[in-house]
């Protein structure tokens, strides 16, 4: 996997538990040595290209507790990735839903233990949102150096429009927000690289991060002007690009949620 020779998959979200995730319902139950898989698990990113799947089922009525994590195999009879969503953006990276119909995974393939499964999955959602705050900077990092670019050689009215100041304090503000939202992002991740306790940075920067990245993308487009609203220039894309960053690894409701929770010292320890 590390030298990109496998390719993996995350199994979180279901079509009626998205937010909610501690609701999913996606059934393991035991049968002698296997686990016997039912249910439909939904947005997974790689469906029907991933070589394993990382599958968080309901191994008991226990809420949360009863949550356990299983490694499938792609070959899994029963495991049926259906059509690829039709996205936004994206369009590299195939979105889909995964049918499991009594698909019958080893028993040895448990992660962690039974009931271990959300706390694995919370603990994979503070990793990942840091990976989207990181990638929701580099979008705008290249939202602004387009943007820029165009400005200094776009010409109106006998000069270059980035002379203007209505056009030259949008892209003050936009490369402010990006400097910003990487310096947060960054100090979140050497909490973590320290073994720091970091749930609520990452939230932080998750957060920060990619509406900064929606805002940059925004006003790149209004750069450019009608020219940003055509597929002939990259900023109409970064602007799509950026949205699903509100999304992923939890919306920015729930970050904004995980952050009050931890000001209010009332942050849930995972599992429950």
């Amino acid at each position: 996997m590390v030298g990109g020779d496998l390719l993996g998959a995350y199994c979180l979200s279901e079509p009626g538990s998205g937010s909610d995730a501690a609701a999913l319902s996606t059934r393991a139950v035991l049968d002698h040595d296997d686990f016997v898989l039912d249910g439909v698990k939904s947005w997974v990113t790689h469906a029907g290209v991933a070589d394993f799947y990382n599958i968080m089922v309901r191994t008991t009525d226990e809420g949360a507790r009863g949550i356990s994590t299983l490694l499938v195999a792609a070959d899994t009879p029963g495991l049926q990735p259906q059509r690829p969503e039709r996205k936004m953006g994206l369009a590299s990276s195939p979105t889909a839903q995964l049918v499991l119909a009594a698909a019958r995974v080893p028993a040895d393939r448990l992660i962690g233990g039974q009931g271990a499964g959300f706390r694995i999955a919370l603990s994979a959602l503070d990793g990942g949102r840091l990976g989207i705050a990181a990638c929701a900077v580099g979008v705008a990092q290249a939202a602004l150096e387009y943007a820029t670019a165009y400005a200094r050689d776009r010409h109106q009215f006998g000069a270059r429009i980035i002379d203007f100041q209505g056009v030259s304090f949008m892209l003050a503000d936009m490369a402010t927000q990006v400097e910003a939202a990487r310096a947060l992002y960054l100090a979140a991740a050497r909490l973590r690289d320290a073994g720091q306790p970091h749930s609520d940075r990452a939230a932080m920067a998750k957060l920060f991060c990619s509406d900064a990245a929606m805002r940059v993308t925004t006003d790149a487009v209004q750069v450019l002007g009608g020219a940003g609203y055509v597929e002939d220039h990259p900023v109409e894309r970064y602007l799509r690009e950026a949205k699903v960053l509100q999304i992923v690894e939890g919306t920015n409701q729930v970050q904004r949620v995980v952050i009050g929770r931890a000001l209010a010292g009332t942050a849930r320890p995972a599992g429950e």
